[in-house]
């Protein structure tokens, strides 16, 4: 049996020293690819997101140039003036609007004190009063005097707003403004557009009162008919009497005896005569009258508005529309009217009847094809208003068109028989009044429409 030889104890520690620098050395290069490794890493993450903030960067200029173009295009286009200053009061940035009225380059006016722009003592004083002492304040239409390259004085209405950093820090002001003689203009312009607005109104409204006085001349002529008739009757008669009173009085103071004046008076029946005369004076009178009567109310109905503002009774003007529309309907219309005592209402009366003769007429309308056509009107006090209800026994009126009823131009009736103003010339009418107009359809059948007026009081 072999034996392996003995080491001895220095050549023991020699070869552990060794393996030892071994295993170091080998630790050592690993621990350093390890860290290389690491860095190298590291560093690609950092170029990642270099590229990324760079990627960002690059789109963030390019809104911010989109933005700026957008906002410089915008300035440029503006017709107001425009001035942005500092808390100094220094010019920042000013459109091409206001360097265009004042005749100068708008890169000569950055970093000018905004007082330079003014042409006088006073505005400047008032610049610095509004501009500066109230510093943070909005001023509004403050006129202004600006001076231009020529030296010439532009006024100028100016309004003052102050600009803030996203923290809520002052920066300094934003002025916006125009010529005053610009405003001018279009103020002129807008009062003109008004008057026009005012004067075509006027005439819609007359106009629809002269179709509404059209539609009733048929029956406002059969109306005077009766009083001119009774009138003409009556003069036939005063003049046969006084052809015979002249005979009479002829016989009386010829000479003729006694017993022939009386045989003459028993035969011209001077007695009778003496009798009815009264009745004839007070008959003819009576139609004159009437007469007299019918053309006033005609003559107020067609009168150009102006706003009279009158205690009138609304029983007498219902009843007056509701006369003279049904005299100017060929097939008969029954119209039922019941009130709760006296009505009254302070307004024109002229107006008012015409509101009541185009629901009336609305109602006539609708019941067209209806066997016994008629129609309710129903009035009464309500806490302060006269309420006056007009029910027709019509088919009603469609869902689609409740809303549409008081639009101007519309109308449901055929061409030729309707300018589709009526209702809603009578809905202004009814505003103007301080009243409502209303529609709606009534639960039994056929359509309701309510009106409501202030009740006159004292």
């Amino acid at each position: 049996m072999k034996t392996r030889p003995a080491l001895s104890p220095s050549g023991d520690n020699e070869t552990t020293r060794q393996t030892v620098e071994l295993l170091a050395a080998a630790s050592a290069a690993a621990a350093e690819d390890g860290i290389w490794l690491d860095v190298i890493r590291k560093m690609d993450e950092v170029y990642n997101d270099l590229l990324q903030y760079e990627v960002s960067l690059e789109e963030k200029n390019a809104a911010l140039e989109d933005s700026q173009q957008f906002i410089s295009s915008v300035l440029t286009s503006m017709s107001d003036l425009l001035i942005v200053c500092n808390r100094a009061g220094l010019i920042e940035s000013v459109n091409l609007a206001l360097a265009s009225l004042l005749g100068v380059d708008e890169q000569l006016l950055h970093g000018r004190p905004i007082f330079d722009l003014f042409a006088d003592d006073d505005s400047r004083q008032n610049a610095g009063r509004l501009l500066v002492e109230q510093i943070g304040q909005s001023v509004a239409d403050g006129e202004f005097l600006l001076k231009a390259a020529n030296g010439g004085a532009i006024p100028v209405s100016l309004n003052c707003t102050p600009r803030y950093s996203g923290v809520g820090k002052l920066l300094g002001l934003v002025i916006t403004g125009r010529p005053v003689g610009e405003l001018k203009r279009a103020y002129q312009a807008l009062r003109k557009a008004h008057e026009d607005l005012k004067t075509t109104k006027h005439q819609l409204i007359h106009s629809e009162k002269m179709a509404s006085l059209g539609r009733l001349v048929a029956g406002v002529a059969h109306e005077l008919n009766n009083p001119i008739s009774f009138v003409y009757g009556n003069a036939i008669a005063l003049k046969r009497y006084a052809e015979r009173f002249g005979r009479y009085m002829s016989a009386i103071h010829g000479g003729a005896t006694r017993e022939e004046c009386s045989a003459l008076r028993e035969e011209l029946r001077i007695d009778r005569m003496l009798k009815d005369l009264p009745s004839l004076i007070d008959g003819t009178l009576e139609g004159a009258e009437r007469t007299r009567d019918i053309v006033d109310a005609l003559k107020r109905f067609s009168a150009t508005d102006r706003d009279e503002r009158q205690e009138c009774d609304l029983h007498e003007i219902i009843e007056r529309a509701v006369n003279w529309v049904q005299k100017g309907i060929a097939n008969q219309f029954l119209v039922e009217i019941r009130f709760d005592g006296t009505l009254r209402t302070l307004g024109s009366s002229g107006q008012l009847q015409q509101v009541v003769m185009n629901l009336v007429q609305n109602a006539a309308d609708a019941t067209e094809g209806v066997p016994e056509r008629s129609l309710e009107i129903s009035g009464r006090a309500l806490d302060g208003e006269a309420v006056i209800e007009f029910h027709d026994n019509g088919p009603g009126i469609p869902t689609a068109n409740l809303g549409k009823l008081f639009e101007p131009f519309f109308s449901t009736k055929p061409v030729g028989r309707g300018t589709g103003l009526g209702l809603a010339i009578s809905y202004g009418i009814v505003e103007r009044h301080g009243g409502t107009l209303t529609v709606e359809n009534h639960p039994s059948g056929g359509g309701l429409f309510r009106l409501s007026l202030p009740l006159a009081t004292g």
